[in-house]
């Protein structure tokens, strides 16, 4: 990380250290190396990914670090940071918890008036689509180490999606991909850990 801008460390700790390194390795594995996000690849490569931890144990602290990390990220330059993945290993480990936070999300980039300038996008290690089960592989796609949420700038995302004759497409790619790797290929990447299944609720 000595490479990266001080904005991209600000604020991380060696208790950060464990939870940073598997969220790397899961964006280079995972996001980056199945092509699951194909325009994650130039941020990842050329370090503009900032990764904040937050060690908040309930939803109002965590509320006050995204907001925080809103903020900032509007202010960097996109240049030096193109976007932010913030990690909260210790709260909102329950799926449907998590997935009811999402709305609290929005309404924080509304109130800060960052609408139309950053979205919140989610990653949770028991993701689970809507008409799927807790075992389908598709999953996957929005499956992370540990509950995240992904800071975007949207100009960043219209951009993307404009390159893109069919933006929907990344989705369905996605699910052959995740289908064709199957339950053993996902597992083989190693980029969830062992201890998932202790995430607090």
């Amino acid at each position: 990380m000595s490479d990266a801008s001080p904005f991209i460390t600000a604020g991380l700790t060696a208790q950060d250290t464990p939870y940073v390194e598997a969220t790397k390795r899961w964006v280079e594995r995972a996001v980056v190396g199945l092509n699951l996000c194909p325009f994650a690849r130039a941020p990842f490569i050329q370090g503009r990914i900032r990764y904040a931890v937050s060690h908040a144990r309930d939803t109002d602290t965590l509320l006050d670090h995204l907001c925080g990390e809103l903020q900032s990220l509007a202010a960097a330059d996109a240049a030096e940071c193109e976007t932010t993945l913030l990690i909260h290993p210790h709260v909102l480990g329950d799926f449907l918890d998590y997935n009811d936070f999402l709305d609290v999300a929005d309404a924080a980039v509304e109130t800060l008036k960052l609408d139309g300038v950053l979205q919140v996008a989610s990653f949770h290690p028991h993701y689970q689509f809507a008409d799927t089960l807790p075992e389908d592989v598709e999953n996957a796609t929005n499956r992370s180490p540990w509950p995240t949420l992904h800071l975007l700038r949207e100009d960043s995302v219209a951009r993307a999606a404009d390159a893109m004759t069919d933006p929907e497409e990344i989705y369905r790619r996605n699910i052959d991909t995740l289908r064709r790797l199957g339950t053993a290929g996902w597992q083989a990447l190693e980029v969830m850990g062992d201890d998932q299944d202790t995430l607090p609720a």
